[in-house]
């Protein structure tokens, strides 16, 4: 796999995916898509650098070169990719940093404060909500830190099943790492190939598997963090009574309260066996009942996941094989561990779900969506390509409103985008549960109008009005970013604003911080 992501969209370019010509009918028939959208350009004029030439020796390793520069243009969202089509680089960082120490990371904040430059902490470039463009007004320059050079394995304690990182570790490197010890951190969101732990541990990422590993907050067991004012370390024992939890203020941050320089998670015994297996239920309403009382009685699951009628089918839990999905709907549940163990609780989940009006689909499905879990991103980029609209958002609720959630959201979606009497395609599955409630993941396809970046901002207001209506999250493992702000000024309240100014002006007195981002 080419470890270096492709700048104008996802990825590694070798594994780009086609379209059928099948699946370009469809797109024509069912959505409306008539012409091929913007091409990903061959390359980006940006402005020169503003920083100057003194101040840029001071920051050691750096560099502002075109192609660097370039790839640390924005994140990896819908509207990120459309600005890149539509060839604006405005956002692009004047220079990249790349520091291989706490103390050097201390150092280019120190410089940053005094030439007041933004900082932007960048490690895998996978955000979806605009966690990478800083505000310039009122700055000299600004100046993206790479942490792709703190990649280190710092320790690991066998004892205590716990291992120390540094934040620019990406997620396969960190489970190679620990595979030579017999150990598995068990963390695989669908960025997995190119996010890093300090980017999953800075917004609150969630895995395919956090069924049975946990959340990436729930695994971080102590960290430090490098700020304009100084270090926070946090985390001397696995939990403490000692006021309120520092680990918690930093987890989530976005690099607003500052950078994460070294984490250490709890890890677990690779598993002896790995099995994954699907089952089908008549409608969303059956399986979303299944997965509730799998959830809140048991068996633990390690992955719990259910498409709905219309994800399953397209089947978009498989993106090499869209639109050879079935009827009813999908649920794909799966076990880790020891053979004797995932036996056991596979053989108990079997009887739950058949008791629930589920009917089993055997291995293969579930195999399939293994095997093919990361794929979704670049068939996207295929997508934009044909001129479709394809973009995602997510939100989480207790199970009680999940139905009403559920239902608000799609009609909102379907209302803002539908076109001459073509609706788009609006898909969805839940992918996280707890014993309280749940996420849904929404996917939106539609037909690209005329500004298909008004076009998806109109729908993503109006699906995040819904769910804050609703009584949701404004998201669930995606983070603030720079699009979620003025939903979560509400949803944590005046109050809870005025905290977060405060910590932010305590931490960072200059505002250098990735500014405009998180803090509304």
């Amino acid at each position: 796999m080419n470890t270096t992501m492709r700048w104008g969209g996802w990825g590694d370019p070798d594994r780009a995916a086609t379209l059928s010509d099948s699946i370009r009918g469809l797109l024509g028939q069912a959505l409306g898509v008539e012409a091929p959208g913007a091409p990903i350009p061959a390359d980006l004029p940006l402005e020169p650098c503003r920083i100057p030439a003194d101040v840029l020796a001071l920051l050691g390793d750096v560099s502002t070169s075109h192609a660097d520069r370039l790839s640390h243009l924005r994140g990896k969202s819908t509207p990120d990719l459309l600005r890149i089509r539509s060839g604006d680089a405005a956002d692009a960082p004047d220079a990249v940093a790349r520091p291989d120490s706490h103390q050097g990371v201390l150092d280019l904040l120190a410089v940053a404060v005094e030439h007041r430059l933004a900082v932007v902490p960048f490690g895998g470039g996978t955000s979806v909500v605009g966690g990478l463009v800083a505000d310039r007004e009122g700055f000299a320059g600004v100046l993206a830190v790479d942490l792709s050079r703190m990649s280190r394995l710092v320790s690991l304690d066998p004892v205590s099943r716990t291992a120390t990182f540094e934040p620019g570790v990406r997620g396969p490197e960190a489970e190679r790492l620990l595979a030579e010890h017999g150990f598995t951190l068990g963390h695989f969101p669908q960025s997995f190939e190119y996010a890093t732990l300090g980017g999953f541990a800075a917004t609150r990422s969630s895995g395919q598997s956090s069924a049975g590993y946990g959340r990436f907050d729930e695994l971080v067991v102590a960290l430090r963090a490098a700020t304009p004012t100084g270090t926070i370390e946090a985390g001397r024992a696995p939990r403490s009574a000692a006021g309120p939890d520092l680990r918690q203020l930093l987890l989530g941050s976005e690099g607003a309260f500052g950078i994460l320089t070294e984490l250490t998670v709890r890890i677990r015994p690779v598993p002896e066996v790995r099995h994954y297996e699907a089952w089908t239920f008549e409608d969303f309403s059956e399986g979303t009942a299944a997965m509730r009382a799998v959830a809140q009685d048991g068996p633990a699951p390690t992955v719990l996941r259910l498409s709905d009628e219309y994800e399953t089918a397209i089947g978009l839990s498989r993106p090499g094989a869209l639109g050879s999905g079935a009827g009813g709907c999908q649920l794909l549940i799966g076990f880790e561990g020891t053979a004797d163990d995932v036996a056991a609780r596979q053989s108990l989940a079997a009887d739950r779900l058949r008791a629930l009006g589920g009917g089993p689909l055997g291995t293969g499905p579930g195999d399939a969506w293994a095997a093919g879990r990361f794929a979704a991103p670049y068939l996207r980029d295929a997508l934009l390509d044909a001129g479709a609209l394809v973009e995602t958002l997510e939100t989480a609720g207790f199970w009680s409103t999940l139905p009403t959630v559920y239902e608000t959201v799609r009609e909102a979606l379907v209302d803002a985008l539908v076109e001459q009497d073509t609706p788009p395609l609006v898909l969805c599955h839940i992918s996280h549960v707890y014993p309280t409630g749940a996420s849904l993941y929404f996917t939106v396809t539609a037909a690209q109008g005329p500004d298909p970046l008004a076009q998806w901002d109109a729908a993503k207001r109006a699906a995040s009005d819904a769910l804050a209506a609703a009584g949701a999250t404004i998201t669930h493992h995606h983070a603030i970013g720079r699009d979620h702000k003025p939903w979560y000024a509400d949803e944590v309240g005046p109050l809870g604003v005025a905290v977060l100014r405060a910590v932010k002006s305590t931490l960072d007195p200059t505002g250098i911080l990735n500014p405009g981002v998180l803090i509304p």
